[in-house]
């Protein structure tokens, strides 16, 4: 994994710009109570999608299971940013549009189709992210660090996709109250 020793800029936090949270309100005040939690989870956003992890899976590998499971999800805001960093990287159009749109089965790549494939048992059905599902992604060119490493991604993912919904309900709360 990336270096950890990165600092934290509150400013430059990816949860509050996508829920649109700002100092003084309710929602930004409860979030950063616990400030080692945010900025953990900016952290392992950081670490999660920087370049050092090319070696097992790339980039816009990661980025396009990035939009896929927000797709499922479905995470409209989020699925917005990781379509954006594919774009900004060069990722070939007809990939993204896959992953916004199509089915693993419409990637040529077998092992970008067999991700795609695991991100959808585990986000839609995790109780068949068995041992038959994980064996699919070695029989798909995938190193046991590869592997790894996009359970990890999916995992953080999910935690990323609740937070930021339960987030939003709570900020949505507080506009209905200052409007009552």
């Amino acid at each position: 994994m990336a270096d950890q020793t990165t600092t934290y800029d509150v400013a430059d936090d990816l949860v509050d710009r996508i829920v649109g949270l700002k100092p003084g309100s309710r929602t930004y005040e409860v979030r950063h109570q616990r400030e080692k939690v945010a900025a953990a989870t900016q952290g392992s956003y950081d670490a999660l999608f920087d370049t050092s992890l090319d070696k097992d899976i790339s980039l816009t590998e990661r980025l396009l299971v990035a939009l896929y499971a927000c797709r499922l999800t479905p995470a409209p805001e989020l699925a917005t940013h990781y379509r954006e960093r594919l774009i900004a990287v060069g990722c070939d159009a007809a990939l993204v549009e896959i992953a916004d749109r199509g089915e693993p089965k419409d990637v040529a790549d077998t092992r970008l189709a067999a991700m795609l494939q695991f991100t959808r048992t585990l986000i839609e059905d995790p109780v068949e992210g068995d041992k038959a599902a994980l064996l699919a992604l070695p029989a798909a060119s995938m190193s046991t660090p590869a592997v790894v490493a996009l359970s990890q991604l999916i995992a953080f993912l999910s935690y990323q996709v609740r937070l930021v919904a339960g987030l939003k309900a709570m900020k949505a709360s507080e506009q209905e109250e200052a409007h009552a």
